[in-house]
């Protein structure tokens, strides 16, 4: 009897202290967060051309920027207000009107409006094509960059979160597939927390589901208790995946993962046995991965480059743009190795944001043990189950 009073002791006193260190981490606030985002804010002006902007993105190693345009002049991303004002005079100088991608540019580049022979020169277009080709690209890229805004649902999604909102609340709009948002440094609206569609600040910084996880996983010894515990019990797992083939070329990877409203697309081997259109999205699951296609990976494509790596395979892509200075790490002579990200079913949520924020990638692919794909983990899916698992 005592034996068994000591062991329902400690289990309470163990439940106590988990619940005494989340009720710590439950007290921290987004300006928690940003205490060591040393990061200023990229932005392109709504003038800007795609050329421009697409340098802006490749030169500060981001995958997307907001975009700045004068007060009153627009109704804003998804109808929010997000405005820069003076510190000093509170008068408004710009008004951020939405979020432009490098997947929205290539987008556009590969755009399905393109008349077939557009598309069979860019594809295939070589030395005899080079002139009329380029002359394409560049009116393609010359556009103002305010004229794609929306045409991927991302561009929409300019959220703010106000310094003083609290991590459970910041958990649920990134839990709900919302990248990333923007943080006032000298907010308005101090006694006010959570998500706003009207903020005034003098200056912002960034703030994405990675930083989120970064933070998190420096906490991990008050979220032990949870991630702890196997991917497959937390239900982390999405079991739908769509993929693509090592035939895919990389303008139709780039159109499907429009279409389809994705931000990576796992590479899996084609079957000669099976029938499949390069250009659609397939079902990946139980099909062997090859590879990972991503918007991340984009952030390499100079677009003096571009006339290179149009007519390779997605696959090729991957592997050729490893060789990228934006993908080599300082000290190494060699390129990296392409490595596929993947856990296990049974790996713990540990090991998954583990994997994740180490190779600083957005979704951890599952895979049984004889590799073919049974699923992934999002950041949204580790956030999310994060912050059900503190809710109750």
């Amino acid at each position: 009897m005592q034996e068994a009073n000591y062991s329902s002791s400690t289990a309470m006193g163990s439940k106590l202290k988990y619940s005494s260190e989340a009720q710590g981490l439950r007290d921290k606030k987004v300006k928690d967060l940003m205490v060591d985002n040393k990061r200023r804010l990229v932005e392109v002006p709504y003038t800007a051309s795609l050329a421009h902007t697409m340098s802006a993105l490749v030169a500060n190693k981001v995958v997307a920027v907001p975009v700045a345009a004068p007060p009153g002049h627009w109704i804003g991303a998804g109808g929010s207000m997000i405005l820069e004002a003076d510190k000093q005079t509170g008068a408004v100088r710009k008004h951020y009107i939405g979020m432009v991608t490098m997947l929205d540019i290539l987008a556009h580049i590969a755009d399905a409006d393109n008349d077939d022979d557009d598309v069979e020169m860019m594809i295939n277009g070589g030395d005899h094509h080079s002139d009329c080709y380029n002359n394409k690209l560049d009116k393609k890229m010359s556009v103002e960059v305010s004229s794609i805004i929306g045409h991927c649902l991302e561009g929409l999604s300019l959220w703010t979160l106000n310094p003083n909102t609290s991590i459970l609340d910041c958990m649920e709009v990134f839990s709900k597939g919302i990248h990333r948002a923007m943080v006032p440094q000298d907010s308005q609206m101090n006694n006010i927390s959570g998500v706003e569609l009207v903020e005034s600040a003098s200056s912002y910084k960034m703030l994405t589901q990675m930083d989120l996880l970064v933070f998190l996983k420096q906490h991990d010894f008050e979220l032990n208790t949870i991630t702890s515990k196997s991917i497959t019990e937390l239900g982390a797992i999405t079991d739908t995946i769509f993929a693509i083939s090592d035939r895919t070329k990389v303008i139709d990877a780039i159109k499907s993962m429009r279409m389809g409203l994705l931000n990576a697309v796992p590479i899996i081997q084609s079957q000669d046995t099976l029938e499949e259109d390069p250009k659609q999205l397939i079902n990946g699951r139980g099909r062997k991965i090859i590879g990972t296609f991503s918007a991340t990976d984009l952030r390499g494509c100079h677009l003096s480059s571009m006339q290179t790596w149009l007519p390779l395979t997605a696959l090729e892509f991957t592997e050729a743009i490893s060789t990228s200075p934006l993908f080599q790490s300082n000290n190494s002579a060699e390129p990296p190795k392409r490595e596929i990200v993947a856990c296990g079913i049974e790996s713990t949520l540990a090991q998954v944001i583990e994997k994740a924020v180490t190779n600083y990638v957005h979704r951890v692919w599952v895979v049984d043990s004889n590799g073919l794909l049974r699923g992934l983990v999002s950041l949204t899916d580790m956030i999310r189950v994060l912050r059900l698992s503190l809710l109750s």
